[in-house]
């Protein structure tokens, strides 16, 4: 008897809310197009079925076989060919952490790395530091120790013959030295205790294990003896450099990869066996992989992955060569991603809190979707980003406490066909949309609105606004994955799939530009169908560090042949016979940290080279005249084993549009009440997608709709109907702007413009980060990007570094007041404080825009130079007396002049501290000047995105709503001061004192009727002698700073923050001190003490670390050759203040910073340094009824004579605790003598000569405790 054949393809993608399920039947005739059906089911009903997958694979066996098969009772497969799953189930338990309990093994003295992680908060104006939970439950130390011979910064840092001669070579071509192997024996005894603990998951992580990972791999060994069924050593899975982002990987694998076993397992015991059946999953990269080789690190876009392959290979078409955009619209938020004929991967990604490196598609997901709710605050409309989610979600869908969200205004302005909708809502789920319920929520909005801004707005035009809210967002992410990586946004397809997208996709692809639109017939099952389509793939790498040019390329394509090889016997072994290869090289300039993965599409070096340069070019807007490194070579293996079902290509809908004859649609039977713009309310026409055929034309204003498509046409559009495909061509700039006027603020367009000019700012931001060379500005992200108005008052400011948020509109302004003729093609440079500095190194870039002759606005960018020369290495002298000592002062310079670069000028500028005695000339002029052209390169994309804004409304309006954006701010500023004074009296006094004994006092008087303050810094101590000065700047930022956090919500952030509050700082103070007087402390170390004050005043929460802890070394040149020079600076993370209601967060940069440190591995490479130790502090917290969070303890120890400076507070004065709450502990800074292991105290600030074998050891504060502790609890954080 012949066996069945095995002809039904199934494939399912499982979501959190909904799981769709795609299947294909072989056709007897080869020739002819399968059979094929679309499903959509609960992903979890559990009492109807144990599990969505196997319940869809019921259903698709009893269409096409027409033979029963019972729930509950295994499935036969001798019919099933393929069974292809995208799943959430990973992505689900990291949001969710309910991961298998791992551990992890690291190096020893870093046990909490990964805690710390970057050290960056998530929210920088949230005074409750949310920082995501660690996925291990568990830390063991290894005690084992490898580092690299020698340092990339410097010429000096080569390795010697004799360093060749004792060391050994690592996978990457680099020398290792092996300082400590693990004692196997030890660390047996530790997995056995961990295993008797009952943990059945490990990761390993250990230092520099990309290129030497044996000890991780002997430790895997061991694991595996112990009886560990999940063992993931990180070198094994990625690797990478990074110790960081690679152990996070490592700890995701050991936490998901069991979670996913245990997935497969239940659904494997829904069928009688899958023996002969293809079981695949779909990984973040888009491609497919057996179910055997499935792992959690490579599972987080499971579901979305499906998506862009299929949008991809339906949309695209190569003959056309117009990329497209997916646009995936789902419930909670939306994905974009883009296709130009090849998937688009992204390699280190965050996701829920957690690093990763893995190859990724590149999506980019913003919190907008149809169940991001609806507020009104302040006098501004605000989507998102809290979702109502499926529970209880919005008000139509009936049930108790739901809300208002994007799916009721899209119900409320008649986009949602009630009629043609499944009744599934209410207690018995039988019940339609709550129509009813919607119109009495918006109706009870729009008095609310109303009432608050005198306005006399419909319910339909509140709905209509939040929509176009939300379409300004979705856009910013569209925008990010274009313009903001070099592409012109208008020579694209937008292609539209997921639940909720093709209500917003034309009114999305008309405000950026685009003029097409594509929806699938399958669009909101497309990640379903998209696996149907995907190939299976599989990727390796092998890590190396190799220049790339000519002579080297044959070593490096001989790694390449050999992966490609692997990659190509793994898939055959799966059995598929038409296997591709393709190889990449993971490129970057010499002395960066930008990679950018280069497909060899010959194997050619120079052709490669170049194809490298036009991608930075494209994405960073210039190139470098420095060789280029090569740090991987990664091989991608794809393979089919059948071509997809009936696949309707991109090409195929570009044929058939070029050959269609298109004809009006028959004029529908159906209407539909709906609500435009510019037409208001109108009985729209409503067509079936199943009466219309290819060739049909639709044109707008129409809903088009289906059992799986909602369609809105606005008018100005037209739909096509193809085969597979509606087509949807839009009319550039109909419908986009109603007639705005000056002189009134509409509050719709106040939320629009508030997107927009923070848009701006993120992009200039952006752009400074690509386009920057410096460690300091691209890596730390030591920088800010703003937007100003004529009179130099800030507008708006993307959320930076907070010191120097108040502090650039006084450079401005400085400015202004410094040149009174300023000409087109000018661009300012400044950093002085007498003129709005902060400190000399936070060098400040301002261009003024002109119109007709006249300043319509400013943009500028600040960004710190790790040196400006001075006394020290860094410019961050601790024991600088005199301005002149900290380097370089710019009081004004126009670096352009009228269009021409002044390079001379900077030159003498940056070089004239060489003429002080004991002062050097900048250490880094190079980085200097290419940062500088960066910042100028920031400034241009702001005033090309001001002047697109402009042209689009109008200067007088755009100059409006800068005015009525700042106005806004000033309402949320003047309500807080309000219920401060209502809840604590209208007189508030703090007074704090610096390390050196001086005071700073702040006495705040309220009016409570007004909500205006005065903010008087009477009986502050005097200027000093030393550099705690901070110039005003840096004060009105403190003030600005913490009238946001304290606020408490999402407002622009400009000058109307301040614009209730008079400022008095008493000349002659350490807040106001001369313009000779030593600054450099203020910016980094008083203004965390001010903070400190002001919220010891507002009673807002107990005190942070009250330090940014700043750590320089570095050398001076040789004088002969002028090589050998470098500087190094980073700040270091402490302990958050506790609050009202939480816990403080422990190893987190606090309040005025929030820049990233250093990744050990990187360091350690660049730098004559070897990172001995980095962690918490425990018990460095004060304790309370809410605990404050652990500082950190950082040991370096140095291989060279080098200078090392740590400039730093709370070394005396510990951080106070408040009602109740214990004081942090200070401080603590050390030196440990290699010779004689003699420890000294360095005290707060001082610079020493260090030789190799000293080690410095900085201790940072703790954050303070809140309310009084339990009797139990004592001193010091648990």
């Amino acid at each position: 008897m012949t066996a069945p054949r095995r002809d039904i393809r199934v494939s399912i993608d499982r979501g959190g809310t909904f799981t769709d399920v795609f299947a294909a039947q072989d056709a007897h005739d080869r020739n002819a197009a399968p059979r094929t059906l679309v499903l959509k089911l609960l992903s979890v009903d559990p009492k109807n079925y144990p599990d969505a997958n196997v319940e869809g694979i019921r259903r698709v066996l009893e269409h096409f076989t027409g033979q029963p098969h019972p729930r509950n009772v295994p499935l036969p497969t001798h019919r099933l060919a393929s069974i292809s799953l995208g799943t959430t189930v990973a992505t689900n338990a990291l949001l969710e952490r309910n991961g298998e309990p791992c551990a992890l093994f690291i190096t020893k003295g870093f046990r909490d790395l990964l805690e710390i992680g970057n050290q960056a908060r998530p929210a920088i104006f949230d005074l409750k530091v949310l920082k995501p939970e660690v996925l291990y439950e568990k830390v063991v130390e290894v005690d084992e120790r490898v580092t690299l011979v020698g340092y990339t910064i410097s010429e000096t840092g080569h390795p010697t013959e004799e360093d060749r001669k004792t060391a050994v070579t690592g996978v990457t071509g680099e020398l290792v030295r092996i300082h400590q192997k693990p004692d196997l024996a030890a660390v047996r005894a530790q997995l056995q205790d961990v295993y008797a603990r009952g943990y059945r998951s490990v990761a390993i992580c250990l230092l520099h294990s990309y290129t030497y990972p044996d000890h991780e791999l002997a430790i895997a060994d061991l694991a595996r003896q112990v009886g560990f069924t999940n063992v993931t050593a990180s070198a094994a899975i990625m690797p990478r450099i990074k110790a960081v982002p690679r152990g996070m990987t490592a700890v995701t694998d050991a936490y998901l990869t069991p979670k996913i076993k245990q997935y497969v397992d239940s659904f494997m015991r829904g069928f009688q066996t899958l023996d002969g059946v293809n079981v695949q999953f779909m990984r973040s990269d888009g491609g497919l992989t057996p179910v055997s080789d499935f792992r959690g690190y490579s599972a987080i876009l499971s579901g979305p992955a499906g998506g862009v392959v299929g949008f991809g290979m339906t949309s695209y078409s190569k003959r056309k060569n117009i990329p497209v955009i997916g646009f995936d619209m789902g419930g909670t938020s939306t994905d974009v991603s883009r296709y130009d004929g090849a998937l688009d991967h992204v390699f280190e990604t965050t996701t829920a809190g957690v690093t990763i490196f893995s190859p990724q598609l590149d999506i980019h997901t913003v919190a907008a979707g149809g169940s991001s709710r609806l507020f009104f605050r302040t006098g501004m409309f605000v989507v998102g980003p809290e979702s109502a989610g499926s529970e209880p979600g919005p008000i139509c869908y009936r049930k108790p406490g739901g809300v208002l969200a994007i799916t009721d205004a899209n119900l409320q302005l008649g986009r949602i066909s009630v009629a043609h909708f499944p009744k599934i809502f209410g207690p018995n789920e039988d019940q339609p949309l709550d129509v009813a319920g919607v119109e009495r929520a918006f109706a009870t909005l729009t008095a609310e609105i109303n009432q608050s801004l005198g306005t006399t707005m419909t319910p339909d035009e509140v709905a209509f606004g939040y929509i176009k809210i939300a379409n300004e967002t979705m856009g910013q992410k569209v925008l990010a994955i274009t313009q903001g990586k070099g592409y012109d946004v208008q020579k694209h397809i937008l292609s539209c799939f997921g639940g909720a997208g093709a209500q917003h996709a034309v009114a999305v692809a008309r405000n950026l530009g685009i003029t097409r639109v594509y929806v699938h017939r399958h669009a909101p099952i497309l990640s379903a169908y998209g696996l149907s389509l995907a190939s299976i793939v599989h990727e390796v790498q092998e890590p190396c560090h190799n220049p790339f040019n000519d002579a080297e390329f044959p070593a490096l394509r001989g790694k390449a042949d050999a992966l490609a090889e692997q990659a190509t016997t793994y898939l055959r072994g799966k059995g598929l016979n038409a296997v591709t290869t393709e190889a990449y090289y993971n490129l970057r300039y010499q002395g960066t940290d930008t990679n950018l993965m280069i497909r060899q599409r010959e194997p050619n070096a120079a052709k490669i080279i170049a194809d490298f340069e036009i991608d930075y070019v494209r994405e960073f807007g210039f190139k470098l005249d420095r060789d280029i490194i090569c740090d991987d070579v990664r091989v991608r293996g794809s393979g089919r084993d059948v071509q997809g079902p009936g696949i309707l290509t991109g090409d195929d809908l570009a044929d058939e549009l070029d050959k269609l004859t298109h004809t009006p649609a028959p004029a529908p039977k159906l209407t539909q009440s709906m609500y435009f713009e510019h037409s208001g309310r109108i009985q729209a026409p409503l067509y079936l997608l199943d009466d219309l055929r290819p060739g049909h034309t639709v044109d707008g204003p129409a809903l088009l709709i289906d059992a799986k498509n909602t369609i809105v046409l606005p008018p100005g559009s037209t739909a096509t109907m193809t085969t597979a495909t509606v087509v949807i061509d839009v009319q550039r700039g109909v419908g986009i702007i109603k007639s705005l006027r000056a002189d009134v603020c509409d509050p719709i367009q106040l939320a629009l413009f508030g997107h927009r000019f923070m848009h701006i700012a993120e992009q200039m931001g952006h752009t400074l980060q690509k386009t920057s060379i410096s460690a300091n500005i691209k890596e730390r992200l030591d920088f800010s990007c703003a937007l100003f108005s004529p009179d130099g008052a800030l507008v708006s400011n993307a959320p930076h570094i907070p010191v120097h948020l108040g502090s650039m509109q006084e450079a401005v302004k400085g400015q202004i007041a410094q040149c009174p003729e300023m000409h087109d093609g000018d661009v300012f440079v400044t950093n002085h404080p007498s003129c709005g500095g902060s400190h000399l190194p936070d060098i400040t870039v301002i261009t003024p825009v002109f119109d007709q002759g006249r300043i319509i606005f400013f943009v500028a960018s600040r960004g710190h130079h790790a040196d400006i020369g001075g006394i020290s290495p860094g410019s961050m002298p601790p024991n600088s007396k005199e301005l002149w000592e900290e380097g370089a002062m710019i009081k004004s310079f126009k670096i352009v002049d009228q269009g021409r670069f002044q390079e001379q000028g900077i030159v003498d500028l940056l070089n004239a501290p060489g003429k002080y005695p004991g002062s050097a000339p900048t250490r880094n002029l190079r980085d200097n000047l290419s940062d500088l052209k960066a910042q100028i390169a920031a400034n241009h994309r702001g005033i090309v995105l001001c002047r697109q804004l402009i042209a689009e409304y109008g200067l007088d309006v755009v100059q409006a709503y800068m005015g009525f954006i700042r106005r806004n701010a000033e309402l949320a500023v003047r309500d807080l001061l309000k219920r401060v004074a209502a809840e604590y009296g209208p007189r508030l006094h703090a007074k704090e004192f610096m390390d050196d004994g001086s005071p700073i006092e702040l006495s705040v008087t309220i009016d409570p009727k007004s909500g205006s303050a005065t903010f008087d810094f009477s009986g502050t101590g005097p200027e000093v002698y030393a550099n705690i000065n901070a110039p005003p700047s840096v004060t009105y930022s403190a003030i600005i700073y913490c009238l946001r956090c304290m606020v408490n919500m999402s407002i622009p952030l400009n000058q109307g923050c301040l614009a209730p509050v008079a400022i008095y700082i008493p000349p002659g103070t350490l807040l106001a001190p001369s313009d000779s007087a030593a600054v450099v402390g203020g910016n980094v170390m008083t203004s965390q003490r001010l903070v400190d004050v002001i919220l010891k005043a507002f009673r807002a929460c107990a005190a942070s670390q009250g330090d940014c802890n700043n750590l320089t070394f570095g050398a001076s040149a040789d004088p002969t050759t002028g090589t050998g020079g470098f500087g190094y600076y980073e700040t270091i993370a402490g302990g958050a203040g506790a609050g009202p209601s939480w816990h403080g967060a422990s190893g987190v940069h606090t309040h005025m910073t929030n820049t990233r440190i250093t990744d050990v591995e990187i360091l350690e490479r660049r730098y004559p340094v070897l990172a001995r130790t980095f962690g918490l502090r425990p018990g460095s917290g004060g304790a309370g009824q809410f605990h404050g969070g652990n500082g950190v303890v950082r040991e370096l120890e140095f291989t060279v004579p080098l200078q090392v400076s740590i400039l730093s507070e709370r070394r005396v004065f510990a951080p106070y605790g408040l009602n109740g709450g214990h004081d942090a502990e200070r401080g603590m800074n050390l030196l440990i003598k290699g010779k004689d292991g003699r420890v000294v105290n360095l005290g707060g600030k001082n610079s020493v000569h260090v030789e190799p074998g000293d080690v410095v050891r900085i201790c940072t504060p703790g954050g303070g405790g809140y309310g009084v502790p339990a009797a139990a609890e004592g001193v010091g954080t648990k």
